[in-house]
């Protein structure tokens, strides 16, 4: 194996960094930390409502994924594998929380309706002038507050969707639940940050 300098591991590709990482190579380990941290810190962002264990789930997330990183068989599905890491942690914190994941009845599995259903929109640029930076950060709290008011399950597939870009199939693999409910839980959410956000996306 060859040895690298720090430069060249900031060339490499995810994959060519877990394969590394998986000859106990720690400088290639170090740069999937760093790679991954801020989009592991964003899902726990919005999974969490306790602000003060957000970095305590990234980083044990990150620590997992290092410690376990041999027992990714293909690095080529290295961000599923690492979704669900997020996922098994964010469980492991409900529970320990004293509180059971909240359950939601799914009778209504118009899976068209998913599909026509429009994205959260993009949360608001900071370069903009004050007067819009007063309502990009209300609009952006709102998101936040909206989406900590949805059920678990609903809350998890819409970050897993909207902001680590998951398929529906990979969703529902990471959930252990199928598609079609994955496409419900997903719609549903939707509906109901999209009503909160009515006044603001007009």
């Amino acid at each position: 194996m060859y040895l690298f300098k720090k430069k060249q591991y900031k060339k490499c590709t995810t994959e060519e960094l877990v394969e590394l990482a998986q000859n106990d190579d720690t400088e290639a380990v170090e740069e999937l930390v760093k790679r991954n941290q801020s989009s592991v810190y964003a899902s726990f962002y919005y999974l969490s409502s306790e602000c003060q264990d957000i970095l305590d789930l990234t980083q044990e997330a990150l620590l997992k994924m290092a410690k376990n990183i041999k027992s990714l068989k293909d690095p080529k599905k290295f961000k599923g594998w690492l979704n669900q890491i997020v996922t098994n942690v964010f469980y492991d914190y409900i529970r320990k929380s004293n509180r059971s994941p909240q359950t939601v009845p799914i009778d209504k599995t118009d899976d068209e309706k998913s599909e026509a259903c429009p994205k959260i929109i993009d949360l608001p640029c900071k370069s903009k002038n004050p007067e819009e930076n007063t309502l990009g950060d209300e609009l952006s709290s709102i998101i936040e507050n909206s989406i900590h008011k949805l059920p678990d399950a609903f809350r998890l597939a819409i970050v897993l969707r909207e902001f680590q870009g998951l398929s529906y199939e990979e969703i529902a693999e990471i959930t252990n639940t199928n598609v079609g409910t994955v496409k419900s839980r997903i719609a549903r959410a939707r509906s109901r940050l999209q009503e909160d956000l009515k006044s603001y996306i007009a």
